[in-house]
């Protein structure tokens, strides 16, 4: 490993920005044997799971108010519809940029819906039994933007 690279290997692990900065120099200046192509692709591969990561809490946010505004429906008010708007356009801005994640939705559906589900439950104080186990909406309807569930 040359001192350069020894260097940039250093100031990955004390100062991401300035690595990220420095990196990018070297791969402008095509000096690719100076760079740190392990933390490269680390950082390539955290880009996709942090996209991912992203979708899946605001699918989780979004199924919370969406339970919110059906089975708490006489506390509905123009923040929870502003969250419920807010949470669409992200995911929608999301499967824009990254049409690969399309699917992804469906897939982690079950999952986001059970953290939903127990979001609701803590603020609304509502019992377990009040909201159904599986998720009484399908994909279409989650990501609609016109889709409000009626009230409970």
């Amino acid at each position: 490993m040359t001192q350069i690279s020894k260097t940039l290997a250093q100031l990955y692990e004390t100062d991401f920005v300035a690595w990220t900065e420095q990196t990018v120099k070297l791969i402008r200046a095509a000096q690719f044997a100076q760079v740190d192509w392990d933390a490269v692709i680390e950082e390539i591969e955290s880009l996709g799971r942090s996209e991912r990561r992203e979708l899946k809490s605001r699918l989780e946010v979004l199924l919370q108010h969406l339970l919110k505004w059906q089975y708490q429906s006489n506390l509905q008010s123009g923040s929870w519809r502003n969250t419920i708007d807010e949470q669409r356009n992200r995911i929608a801005d999301l499967l824009q940029e990254s049409p690969s994640l399309k699917s992804y939705p469906e897939v982690v559906l079950a999952e986001s819906y059970s953290r939903g589900r127990k979001a609701a439950m803590n603020e609304t104080q509502l019992p377990q039994s009040k909201f159904p186990v599986e998720c009484p909406y399908t994909i279409t309807q989650i990501l609609d933007t016109e889709f409000l569930p009626d009230p409970a």
